[in-house]
């Protein structure tokens, strides 16, 4: 009974090493684009990284952002140049379409029903991409210039289904309405 046990604890310590070992925080993270950003961040909820490069000379950010997503469900990240919540935040949204390709837009979040379509932003975005491996959505993008100086308030979200080509509202509790922050993309 004694060596059953044993071999049990040793397999739990292993399996438990393996699980840590695996798990890359956005600082030890390669892109297998073979991008590479200066700064980055793991956001608290939705199992979400942010990572980015400022350019001072133009006031903009390039970014890559990822998180942990099923391939019939969506992802997001915005910055609200007006508030602190989703209502006015201005959104990048990545999701696989139905020829199965990922498709990533943006889209202004108006109200806390917004249509989700894609429509030009408050500001400039430019070379949009997006990619899907490994249960993870990634899209990156150039934002900006950004108008109201390098601390944004933004908002990140997931949401499990689209239809028609448009993400579906996410869940309006726990997690989906904490993802929000203010970040200072200086540093």
């Amino acid at each position: 009974m004694a060596v059953t046990s044993r071999i049990m604890l040793i397999i739990c310590i292993i399996t438990s090493l393996l699980y840590i070992s695996t798990a890359q925080t956005c600082s030890s993270y390669t892109f297998s684009t073979n991008e590479v950003f200066d700064s980055c961040i793991d956001l608290p909820v939705l199992q979400a990284h942010l990572h980015w490069n400022y350019i001072p000379s133009t006031r903009s950010i390039q970014i890559a952002y990822r998180a942990t997503q099923t391939s019939t469900g969506w992802i997001a990240w915005a910055i609200n140049p007006t508030g602190t919540g989703m209502a006015g935040s201005q959104a990048i949204v990545a999701f696989h379409n139905s020829s199965g390709i990922m498709t990533v837009y943006t889209t202004p979040i108006t109200s806390y029903t917004p249509s989700m379509k894609p429509e030009t932003l408050s500001f400039p975005v430019s070379n949009l991409s997006a990619m899907y491996a490994n249960n993870e959505m990634t899209f990156f993008a150039v934002v900006g210039p950004l108008q109201n100086g390098t601390t944004v308030n933004h908002v990140w979200q997931a949401g499990s289904s689209v239809s028609n080509g448009i993400p579906q509202i996410h869940p309006t509790s726990g997690s989906n309405v904490q993802s929000k922050g203010s970040l200072d993309l200086s540093k």
